[in-house]
């Protein structure tokens, strides 16, 4: 028992024994699944599996957690949705993150959603300002299916014509609340649409239409 005690005590409280394991490779797998993250941005719509199979917490995919393990640190505040927010996601997050997770989603830089369809609107999420547009937030939307939503046709940088996509689980307001995003480029919010092992960019300033 002082044993178990004096290791929970080392990192902060945190039963080790008890928590999914996060990237077998730290540094190798981080860099190869944040490769896939830039190409999903540089290439907006197109599907790019992530390397590795992460099994984090419920209710994450494998994308989620992937993304999260890659782009979380001491310095990204996150918010968490209320389907997420679980002891057992907080103490993961903590030990292999160090992220500060806030009530508030405007104070988040990044934003992980596991309920779409009963997230906050888009401008409650930091919008950057115009000296520091880079300071908006980023959200991981993980989605039920990224093939079976209504088709929505995608233009922009990175696109060569159009591509369409088609992620479900969406609420009604989504594509407009988009469109509104996009008109303020080079403020607003970025997103990764996740699925399985799946992850689909959609940066700022790329319009859409449905």
């Amino acid at each position: 028992m002082a044993l178990a005690s004096s290791s929970n005590a080392a990192t902060g409280g945190i039963d080790t024994a008890e928590l999914r394991p996060g990237l077998a490779d730290p540094v190798h797998d981080s860099q190869h699944i944040f490769r896939g993250l830039l190409t999903a941005l540089a290439h907006p719509g197109r599907p790019v599996t992530l390397p590795g199979d992460v099994a984090g917490p419920e209710p994450l995919d494998p994308a989620t957690a992937a993304a999260a393990l890659t782009l979380l640190d001491y310095d990204t505040p996150l918010w968490i949705d209320w389907i997420a927010d679980t002891p057992p996601l907080r103490a993961y997050l903590k030990f292999h993150c160090g992220c500060p997770l806030v009530e508030r989603s405007r104070d988040a830089a990044f934003a992980l959603v596991s309920d779409p369809e009963h997230m906050p609107r888009l401008t409650v999420f930091a919008q950057g300002v115009d000296q520091y547009p880079d300071s908006s937030a980023s959200l991981l939307l993980q989605v039920p299916s990224l093939e079976d939503g209504p088709a929505v046709t995608l233009k922009g940088p990175g696109i060569r014509d159009t591509a369409v996509i088609r992620p479900a689980g969406l609420p009604d307001w989504f594509w407009n609340d988009w469109r509104l995003n996009a008109a303020q480029f080079p403020l607003g919010v970025d997103i990764f649409f996740t699925c399985g092992r799946t992850v689909i960019g959609l940066p700022r300033g790329i319009q859409a239409e449905g």
